[in-house]
Parts: C-alpha cells; structure tokens; sequence
C-alpha cells in the first residue's frame, strides 16, 4: 500500500481488457456499412462491382462476430495482445475489401484509419504503433497495386500526383490520429487512475480512523466488566485455603484478568486510538499538522515542528482524513528526500491558516514545478523513481478541504511546499462536522 502513494513509485498500467463485446459491435456496423454499401453501388448506381468476393470478404468478418458470439461469453474481455490482432485483422479486411475495389482511388480508402483510431484510445503505444505500420504498410500497396474501380463506361484515369497526394494524406492521417488520440486517451486514463487512487487514499486514512475509534470504544467498554471480574477473582484467590483443587484455577483467572486490563489500557493509549477517535475530533492546528507527520519519523532525519507568533487564537481543526493523509503524504516525501532536517511551520491569523514544510534534499526539478500535481511526472533529478501521484493525491485531498498548495525551491537548496486555507471557511466547515456528528 505504501508503493501506491509514494511519489516516486508510478502506478502506470496499460488497459485492464477490452471488451470484446464493443468490439463486436463496431465489427457489425462496419460490416453492415460495407454490405450495404456494395449493394446500393451495385445495383443502385449500376457499377459492375466484383460482388461475390467482396461479399465474401465481408461474411469472413461476419463469421469471426458470430463465432465470438457462440464461443465466447457476453463479458469477455481481451487482452493487449488480442485486442492488437483483432484490429489488425480488420484492417487487413478492409485492404482486401479496397483492393477489389480500387485501391486509393476508391473514396472509402479513408476508413484505413478507423481501426487505427479504435486502437489509439484502448490499446498501449506499442501496439498502436504497431497498427499504424500496417495500416500504413497496407495502404502503401493499395497505392500500387489493386483492381481497377469499376464505372459506367472507361473508369476515369487519375494522375500518379494524385494517388501519391491520397496516399500522403492517408499515411499522415494515421499518424496524426494516432498520436493524438492516444495521448489524449492516454492522459484520461490516468486522470481516471489517479482519481481512484484518491479514493483509495481516503477511503483507508477512513478505516484506520474508524479502527483507532473501534479500539478505544472496545477497551472502554470492556474496562467495567473485567473490572468485575478481577475483583471476584481477587475474592476467590483470598478465600479458597491453599489446598484446594479450585486455588490454582482462581489465580490464573486472576492473572489473566490482570493481563487484559494491560492490553486494554496499553490499547487506550495508543496514539493512533487517542487521535483517531473519530475523524471529526477537534484538534489545534499545531497539534494535528504534528499527528499527520508521526508515523513518518525517521531516525536519521529531525523533524522540526514550528508555529509562528499570529494574531488571534490557535484555530480547532477537525481532524479530517483528507487534511491527515494530505499533509502526511507531504511530510513524507520531504523526509524521504531530506538529508538531515526537515522543518514545518505552522501559522495563522485572522483571516488563514498555513503550512509550510521545507526540507534540505535535492529539491523539486526546475523544468516540473509548473506542472506539480498532474499525475505522473517523473521525479526529482537526482532520484531515478518517478513522482507525481502521490502529490496529485496530496493536492486533491487537500484541495476539498478549500487549501490552495504552492510549490518552490529554496534558495539554499530544498523543496518548499506551503499549504493556505482561508480560516474562516475551515473552520467553519469543521463546526458542521462537529454539529452533524453530534446530530448523528
């Protein structure tokens, strides 16, 4: 779990399946699209088409739907490399499909990029490249080999500069679509991947609240009933004479109370229990920014922790799991990439909060400050992990709770990150947590 929100640690995975029922389906309107197509040129505009190998063709795609259909279940879902060979497969099919009847100078010829474009918003770049070469590849040799376009009369002949000007456009066109669309496909999937893992994020900073609050209402509850028990245990061991059978069971039953009255009190105190109560409890601000960053201690990184002389009183934060695992994960990364210190500063007045947490490490590389919380982004210079979706999970938890982040190196050397939140609105949002919970 800690893989998955370290900054440097890219959670970049390539599509989990592709559903071959989708698949189908563009398979079927492409094949009734040629069907009918061939058919209305045929015998609506009276072209003598080679209909029977072409119809041939087009039940050949028919037939692969259908065995889908009948061997496959509804939700099947391919793989990388099946998904490739299916659409390589359709774009041999329409090659063949243009070669019979003619090549580039058949106005359907734009449709080679179709599966192209299909491949480019679900499949990797390695295969997107890869069915860009066929199809480039394919439309090549329509460029110089194929059977005449059928017309009414002598077929019109078109200048060699213009086939290579079609053949250009096509070539270009496929690669065009291409990149574009899978970057612009590749960029929604892990806008959508990093979104999840924020959910993720707080979904478990949720539970090990809910657990601290769970522990500490267990060894409150049962503190009263083994209470009871230590004590008749006590009279059991006083009574009974030496020489009863009875005596050894009664003080094991009394050592053994003793012994969960410890767990439960070592259990009470327990930072996590004392802090996690609920994920409501109300905290100053100096004491929460410090309960977000002790799990992350390190024994050879000091960590300072500082307020500022401001006006007005120490703001009450609700310990909420977004602002927790937000300013932890910060904390985090400074003392993972500090040398030896790591300092945060804590300040208010009347009108905002803030946070600073400054480190001594190698800094923040200059070229990625701007685009700081885009999920994704390689690392630090001197690093060779990569960065970007932790803070992306840092910045959008951190966001809900109104903070604005900044990030900066210092002059000296160091990463600088400060969060601001206006006070007035945080403060206000906690007393609604703390009325809705007492409500509730």
């Amino acid at each position: 779990m800690a893989k998955l929100f370290a900054y440097r640690g890219e959670v970049l995975t390539g599509p989990a399946g592709v559903s071959l029922a989708l698949l189908d389906s563009i398979r079927w309107v492409a094949v009734l699209g040629q069907a009918a197509s061939l058919l209305f040129v045929r015998y609506g505009l009276d072209f003598d088409l080679p209909l029977a190998p072409t119809l041939l063709v087009i039940a050949a795609s028919a037939l692969v739907n259908i065995g889908n259909g009948l061997f496959r279940r509804s939700a099947y879902r391919l793989g990388e490399r099946e998904a490739a060979l299916y659409l390589a497969y359709d774009i041999l099919q329409l090659g063949l499909l243009l070669y019979l009847t003619g090549g580039l100078e058949n106005p359907f010829a734009i449709l080679m990029v179709a599966p192209v474009t299909v491949a480019a918003t679900i499949l990797s770049r390695r295969s997107v490249l890869g069915l860009s070469a066929l199809a480039i590849l394919a439309v090549t040799g329509l460029a110089v080999a194929h059977l005449p376009l059928p017309w009414n009369g002598p077929p019109p002949e078109l200048p060699p500069l213009y086939v290579f000007g079609i053949w250009a456009a096509l070539v270009f066109s496929t690669l065009f679509i291409a990149i574009y669309a899978w970057s612009v496909a590749r960029e929604a999937r892990q806008m959508r991947e990093a979104f999840s893992a924020t959910q993720l994020a707080l979904a478990r900073e949720q539970s090990v609240s809910a657990v601290g609050a769970l522990a500490a209402a267990a060894a409150h509850e049962l503190g009263s009933p083994l209470g009871t028990i230590a004590v008749v245990a006590k009279e059991l061991v006083r009574e009974l004479p030496a020489d009863s059978p009875h005596a050894e069971d009664a003080a094991l039953l009394l050592s053994q109370s003793e012994r969960c009255r410890r767990i439960l009190a070592e259990l009470a105190q327990r930072p996590d229990a004392e802090t996690a109560g609920s994920p409501y409890d109300v905290l100053p601000i100096s004491a929460l920014v410090e309960a977000a960053g002790t799990p992350y201690r390190a024994a050879r990184v000091r960590v300072i922790y500082a307020t500022t002389t401001s006006t007005g009183g120490e703001p009450q934060v609700a310990r909420r799991p977004e602002i927790m695992h937000g300013l932890g994960n910060l904390i985090q990364n400074a003392i993972q990439f500090a040398r030896r210190e790591v300092s945060v500063t804590i300040a208010w007045d009347r009108a905002a909060i803030a946070v600073e947490i400054a480190d001594d490490g190698p800094g923040f590389p200059p070229g990625l400050l701007p685009r700081l919380g885009q999920p994704y982004l390689s690392g630090r210079a001197e690093a060779a992990q990569h960065m970007g979706l932790g803070i992306f999970i840092a910045r959008s938890l951190l966001e809900r709770t109104g903070a604005q982040l900044d990030f900066a190196n210092l002059s000296e050397g160091g990463a600088h990150v400060a969060v601001h939140w206006p006070r007035a609105a945080l403060e206000a949002t906690d007393s609604r947590n703390t009325i809705r919970e007492a409500v509730t």
